[in-house]
């Protein structure tokens, strides 16, 4: 696994420039790199702080100075509630609620502690994954958290994931305008009781260049953006070019004059064809200078290649690869090498990888 310096910090940069030109916070979600280094350069260009999916994410970014964390899930059971409890006596940290027995239980806890936990609440803007319906629906949860003495309601948070699924720009334009709209009417429903609504924050990285810009938005949560990969090109969200993370795979057998093997697989690549159901995205990846040479099929340890007639590609030869979804190939490895102007610079651990206990 490869990441060029270059690449990834040309797309940090352009975040970062976004953000400022909107007058929005940068909260960039680290799932995609599970880097500490890559966070402290995220910070470094101006993010406010940083997104995680898993308490032992926090825990790993807090403990190489990450002060600011949202844990961006729902945070149900006894172990997890007390970790983030002990991790909130250290560092600010904030998190998402979308159910009525989800927000009691983190209130009951944290009051029993004489703590309040910042959060915010979880609004399905069309993915149909968490989060309560905007609107009356999301209204009446909010004001149940409002109520608990436990928590500090901050505001409203969402996730455009079925953006991966927009068929063109068009449709990639409805999806950010809705995923925007959709907070802010909520927030106005409270706003005229009186319920102060601090923060609109918007994730996902096809469509932050559009909710973003929406007017009464202030936070947005862009992650792959860091890394790109096949995903965003196919939705034309990013170029080849700007793909920072690669796979570098070596072959390994040339059964036949189409047909040749490389030495990464399912547990390199990942089988994920692009999150949230993507379509349109070739194989299982794509192999940089050899657009017709088609990753077909992923085993364990083998990538199977459908390759033309003419292809020159022989035993031995290494080839890169740019992956259809950079975070679970990101997941599956514990280091990567860092690549400066086409040479070897340093290898940078996964810390935060698999941190589940």
């Amino acid at each position: 696994m490869v990441v060029h310096y270059e690449k990834m910090i040309r797309n940090l940069d352009r975040m970062a420039a976004f953000a400022r030109a909107y007058r929005v916070r940068l909260r960039p979600h680290g799932k995609t790199h599970k880097m500490p280094q890559i966070a402290k350069m995220q910070l470094e260009r101006g993010a406010a702080g940083i997104t995680v999916a898993k308490i032992g994410e926090a825990e790993v970014m807090a403990a190489h100075g990450c002060d600011d964390i949202l844990i961006a899930y729902p945070l149900i059971g006894n172990e997890k509630v007390e970790r983030l409890l002990a991790l909130a006596r250290t560092v600010r940290v904030s998190t998402l609620v979308d159910s009525f027995e989800g927000a009691k239980a983190l209130s009951d806890a944290f009051l029993r502690e004489r703590m309040r936990l910042p959060v915010y609440v979880k609004i399905d803007s069309g993915l149909h994954r968490c989060g309560v319906q905007p609107g009356e629906e999301a209204a009446q949860l909010v004001r149940h958290v409002v109520s608990l003495p436990g928590l500090q309601f901050l505001g409203l948070l969402t996730h455009a994931g079925h953006a991966y699924a927009a068929k063109d720009a068009r449709d990639l334009q409805r999806i950010g305008q809705g995923e925007a709209d959709c907070l802010i009417e909520t927030a106005e429903i409270l706003r005229k009781e009186g319920i102060a609504v601090q923060e609109i924050s918007v994730g996902s990285t096809p469509t932050v260049r559009i909710s973003g810009a929406v007017t009464g938005v202030t936070e947005i949560r862009p992650g792959n953006y860091v890394f790109h990969d096949m995903t965003q090109v196919r939705l034309g969200v990013a170029t080849e070019e700007d793909c920072a993370l690669r796979v570098w795979a070596r072959v390994v057998s040339r059964p036949n004059k189409n047909v040749l093997v490389l030495d990464s697989g399912a547990k390199t690549l990942a089988l994920d064809r692009g999150a949230h159901g993507v379509e349109g995205v070739s194989g299982y990846g794509r192999i940089v200078g050899y657009p017709d040479c088609v990753i077909e099929r992923l085993s364990e340890e083998h990538a199977v290649v459908k390759v033309p007639d003419d292809c020159p590609l022989s035993i031995g030869d290494v080839v890169e690869i740019i992956p259809n979804h950079a975070c679970p190939v990101v997941n599956l490895t514990d280091q990567v090498y860092v690549i400066r102007e086409g040479q070897s610079a340093e290898v940078w651990r996964v810390e935060a990888r698999g941190k589940t206990s």
